[in-house]
């Protein structure tokens, strides 16, 4: 490899080190993201530059092929299906780095037949995490479309089948390392792929943003792997950056949940009851009120702390709740908005909403901060969030989100809640609070209904 080529790898691997830091604040992910789709480019140009490539009668109508896919897909997604889109890319690029590692193997040993115990090693890693990551990703691609249920899903002998399939995986990846066959590397992906799938089905909807962001480390490990293969320096790195800052992330997730990742993946698998409440209760009376009851509550408070959740992203309300927030501001209401990190369906999804209306990041309460202040708010206005302020990951042990920290919404002095309905969240368990004698619900669609709200707040 020439030293230009060296250096620009050199130049694309920096950048990618500076988006991650980017990334890592909701003020400085835009230049992030552009910093890191930067050094992509420089990697795929100096790549295809580099002169040593075969066959670019394939891989330009592939890239072309890929551009057009991608580039609508990611123009035309709406925010609410971004963490699906998130989920599907990342399958593909955990699956394509497993094929690359097999190719090189077929390539090599078709060649010489003497591969190096090293690659063989990594090749057997990048076939058995890629293809879990691949299958992983399809089935909560599946889980956040609504395609299946957002349950647990748990087979009969369910933790038998994962377990007996997780070790004839293992005995296959051992057994690949010295015997050099393609068919226990074909085994091995298509055992893996079984793996995959039923890795994620006992995960339930609310904790599929963690195994995605698990999905993403695993993805980024095959890479790394996949690099070692090709002797790609730069395949190393990132790999390792996406690797390592998404365990980082997953772990993170985790804590926030209040949950051991171990409880997160295989809960269900010794849960005795997993609904939590979720089936069907009697129908109980609730305290509902129009958008001038609730303008007159929020218009005549002292301090409003305002809890986004997926309605809001589903309805695209994000613009009417800052011009509310505004209007409140001018009464002089002291208003801020109560961020849980697992709101929505992937990390920073509701950080990524309210900074295309413009909330100004000062305004935004982490989770300490805003259980902080709760107790003192005169209103908490829950805006489509369920399971983040649901009472039950505090008081009932068997619900599925149990031990999770929650917005403590219920300490505020009247909580509003904007829903379309009283059915469940994505956890699918029952909320107390909306029955709560403090609690008025604002029955609609979160954007349609804080209109109305806007305007009477206007008319006060």
């Amino acid at each position: 490899m020439s030293s230009g080529a060296e250096f620009s790898y050199l130049v694309a691997a920096v950048c990618f080190i500076l988006a991650l830091k980017g990334l890592s604040a909701p003020r400085t992910a835009r230049y992030g993201n552009w910093i890191g789709a930067f050094g992509a480019l420089v990697a795929v140009v100096t790549t295809l530059a580099a002169g040593h490539l075969a066959h670019l009668w394939l891989i330009y109508p592939a890239i072309a092929v890929g551009a057009l896919i991608g580039v609508p897909a990611a123009m035309r997604v709406k925010m609410t299906a971004m963490p699906q889109l998130v989920a599907i890319f990342n399958g593909v690029g955990g699956g394509a780095a497993a094929l690359v590692a097999l190719s090189e193997f077929l390539h090599v040993a078709g060649d010489s037949g003497a591969i190096g115990l090293g690659d063989q090693a990594a090749t057997v890693f990048s076939v058995l995490i890629g293809a879990v990551s691949f299958a992983g990703s399809a089935v909560t691609f599946a889980k956040l479309q609504e395609l299946m249920t957002t349950r647990p899903v748990v087979l009969p002998a369910g933790r038998w089948l994962f377990a007996g399939t997780g070790l004839v995986a293992l005995a296959l990846a051992i057994t690949g390392v010295p015997v050099r066959e393609t068919w226990i590397l074909t085994a091995l992906l298509l055992v893996s792929l079984v793996l995959g799938v039923l890795f994620v089905l006992p995960v339930g909807g609310a904790d599929v943003p963690i195994v995605i962001s698990l999905l993403n480390a695993f993805t980024g490990l095959t890479v790394a792997a996949s690099g070692y293969v090709l002797g790609n320096t730069l395949l190393i790195v990132a790999g390792t950056l996406v690797g390592a800052s998404g365990g980082i992330l997953t772990r993170l997730m985790a804590v926030a949940m209040g949950r051991p990742l171990t409880g997160i993946l295989f809960g269900a698998f010794r849960a005795t009851a997993v609904d939590g409440g979720g089936t069907a209760q009697p129908r109980r009376p609730v305290r509902s009120g129009t958008p001038e009851d609730i303008a007159i509550l929020l218009g005549y408070a002292r301090s409003v702390i305002i809890v986004p959740g997926y309605g809001l992203a589903v309805a695209q309300g994000q613009h009417t709740v800052r011009e509310l927030a505004d209007l409140l501001a001018g009464r002089g209401v002291r208003v801020r908005y109560g961020i849980h990190p697992v709101a929505g369906r992937m990390p920073g999804h509701m950080n990524v909403l309210l900074a295309e209306a413009n909330v100004p990041y000062e305004a935004l309460l982490d989770l300490a901060e805003a259980n902080s202040e709760l107790g003192s708010a005169d209103v908490a206005l829950v805006i489509g969030a369920n399971d983040v302020v649901n009472p039950a990951a505090r008081d009932t042990p068997n619900a599925p989100i149990y031990g999770m920290p929650i917005l403590n919404v219920d300490q505020a002095e009247h909580v509003v809640f904007c829903k379309r309905s009283l059915r469940p969240g994505f956890a699918g368990i029952e909320n107390e609070l909306l029955y709560d004698p403090r609690t008025t619900l604002l029955f609609g669609d979160a954007k349609e209904a804080l209109t109305k709200v806007v305007a009477a707040v206007k008319a006060l």
